[in-house]
């Protein structure tokens, strides 16, 4: 793209700079990268074809903590060391000379993300999906199995109370999105006394990605995670709480459609759910007896979670062109059909 059309950094002041920051030779090339949760992030190929990736916050006032580069950069920094595959950290810059806002620079990372199944009959063949699932939960254990401290992540979040914290912030997005949606629904008050109520007491605390699924995930064709992206929301917290939402979002065929009408896991060839939870208490020696509690928990905060998306496009807070209200709202009501499931699992 020409410089022009670079949209949040100047091309000519980043390019002098680069090769300050690592080995890079000019001229350079930019390419605009989609998704990223809306910050702004472009591939950079230099001339020998080394491809780095640059990243900042979107442009206009933003809320306070949002699209925190710092944070991200130092969990993919803090984690390089270890078997946990990021991209290369290769620098995070605060200086206004440079950029009006904060960003860092990273390697590329090779692979793709599974977001459909379409998408990934395409590229993963079936021999290699076992492969995948196995890497995958291998990849969420290693990433449990590291003390904070050793990685210098010890300050990233509070290390106690992480669910009690969830369910408190989640509910109040319930009750707040019901005017806007104009659709409350007293499961998903039941379940949130129920589960308030039978708050397992939290074990050490970990790096929690928050959104740790296939879709957040780099697979080389062979299978293999070669690296886990989109760090924006982890923090330190309930390892059990991180591992039951990988779990639920790990889809088998039949499952209902909270996660679209096309999961990738559901396709021949990948694990078992069951299969995946017995290889992670392996890896991590973890005690998974209130497994049904966290998932129940999960549920709930997805049905939460898609109650003020829903209630913020009724509201005309974000537009509804080209959404499917009606599957959403649905997908509501599956996700509180699965809570209510697991909750019952509990007695």
């Amino acid at each position: 793209m020409a410089p022009s059309d670079v949209v949040g950094f100047d091309p000519l002041v980043i390019e002098r700079w680069l090769p300050t920051a690592t080995e890079v030779t000019g001229p350079f090339h930019w390419e605009r990268l989609p998704g990223g949760h809306s910050n702004l992030t472009y591939l950079i190929t230099d001339a020998n074809g080394r491809e780095l990736v640059i990243r900042r916050p979107p442009q206009g006032e933003l809320l306070p903590k949002a699209h925190d580069m710092w944070r991200e950069y130092r969990i993919i920094d803090g984690l390089w060391p270890t078997a946990v595959p990021v991209a290369e950290p290769i620098a995070y810059v605060d200086d206004r000379q440079l950029c009006e806002v904060h960003f860092y620079a990273m390697g590329k990372v090779e692979g793709a993300a599974m977001y459909s199944g379409a998408e990934v009959r395409d590229w993963l063949p079936q021999p290699a999906r076992a492969t995948a699932g196995e890497s995958f939960i291998d990849t969420l254990a290693a990433l449990h199995s590291i003390d904070p401290t050793d990685v210098g992540l010890e300050e990233l979040g509070r290390h106690d109370g992480y669910v009690a914290r969830q369910l408190k912030t989640w509910y109040g997005s319930w009750t707040a999105s019901v005017p806007f949606a104009e659709h409350d629904d007293a499961r998903a008050h039941d379940l949130h006394d129920l589960l308030q109520a039978r708050l397992p007491e939290q074990g050490p605390a970990r790096v929690v990605h928050g959104d740790f699924g296939p879709h957040n995930c780099m697979f080389s064709t062979s299978g293999t995670v070669t690296a886990v992206l989109d760090w924006e929301i982890a923090t330190l917290g309930d390892p059990l709480a991180d591992f039951a939402y990988s779990i639920n979002a790990w889809i088998e065929p039949g499952d209902d459609g909270v996660y679209g009408a096309d999961p990738p896991t559901a396709l021949p060839g990948f694990p078992t759910r069951d299969a995946l939870i017995a290889r992670y208490a392996a890896a991590t020696g973890a005690d998974l007896s209130n497994l049904d509690y966290y998932r129940a928990f999960n549920s709930w905060k997805t049905a939460c979670i898609l109650h003020g998306v829903y209630a913020r496009y009724r509201a005309g807070q974000k537009s509804s062109e080209g959404v499917d209200l009606e599957s959403l709202f649905a997908r509501i009501g599956v996700s509180l059909d699965a809570a209510a499931e697991r909750a019952a699992a509990l007695d």
